[in-house]
């Protein structure tokens, strides 16, 4: 459904994005995980039209996303911090986001109604909490039933119940065919969500495979130890390798 080829991302001397190459498919959650300044949001943003790459090509169901825009309209994006006008309704946003979209005659409330957002449409976003806003930003990303969704650390503010009545619904989309690419550094989270792991590390993929086979690889079941596995086993071949 999206592949990436050869991207890289120069910015000056630095190299935000270093030759990556990613398949990315349907009915598959994606973790993408690595250290801050390793690509992550780099990458994302590429994928969103957000940043323009220095070299290599994005592709979405096969034709090339570069100076197109309508692909994001297969989109559904959470970013981690949702900004809105301070003095708009709830109530008020969801009308504009649906009359920019207006010809989308079925959408998606689901989440709107698991949330209990009908019941405070009429609160202004400078009132709301944190976990509040990451509710409207969920519901928003589902909206449109978009075949793609990129969610940026999702759960984050989120009480437990809100949490889990999202892990459900990325849990049913993703096993309809949808496609999820969810960062976190709530790793847990991704133990839960995740069937596919990319990690990361100076603007390169380190690693990507499935979550059973990285486990399986390192004998690990946890995924931040798994990862920590990874990490030191790699970089002790390496050394061996460069010792004479």
């Amino acid at each position: 459904m999206i592949v990436l080829h050869q991207l890289v991302k120069q910015y000056g001397n630095v190299r935000a994005l270093n030759q990556v190459n990613l398949d990315l498919k349907a009915s598959h959650s994606y973790a993408l995980v690595g250290p801050n300044g390793s690509g992550k949001t780099t990458l994302i943003k590429s994928i969103l039209g957000l940043v323009v790459p220095t070299s290599g090509t994005i592709l979405i169901n096969g034709s090339s996303i570069a100076g197109q825009h309508n692909y994001r309209r297969q989109i559904g994006y959470m970013p981690q911090i949702s900004r809105y006008p301070d003095n708009l309704r709830i109530g008020q946003l969801f009308e504009m986001i649906r009359n920019l979209r207006s010809e989308y005659r079925d959408v998606d409330e689901e989440l709107i109604q698991s949330f209990g957002l009908t019941q405070i449409m009429d609160k202004r976003m400078s009132t709301l909490s944190g976990g509040t806003r990451q509710k409207v930003g969920a519901a928003l990303a589902f909206l449109f039933k978009p075949q793609v969704l990129i969610l940026d650390e999702p759960t984050a503010g989120l009480d437990p119940i809100a949490t889990d009545i999202l892990k459900e619904k990325v849990t049913r989309e993703k096993n309809a065919g949808k496609l999820f690419l969810i960062t976190s550094h709530i790793l847990s989270d991704l133990e839960e969500l995740a069937t596919d792991i990319i990690y990361m590390q100076e603007g390169a993929v380190y690693h990507q495979s499935s979550l059973h086979e990285l486990q399986t690889e390192t004998g690990q079941s946890r995924l931040g130890q798994a990862i920590s596995m990874l990490i030191r086993t790699r970089e002790q071949k390496i050394k061996e390798l460069l010792t004479p």
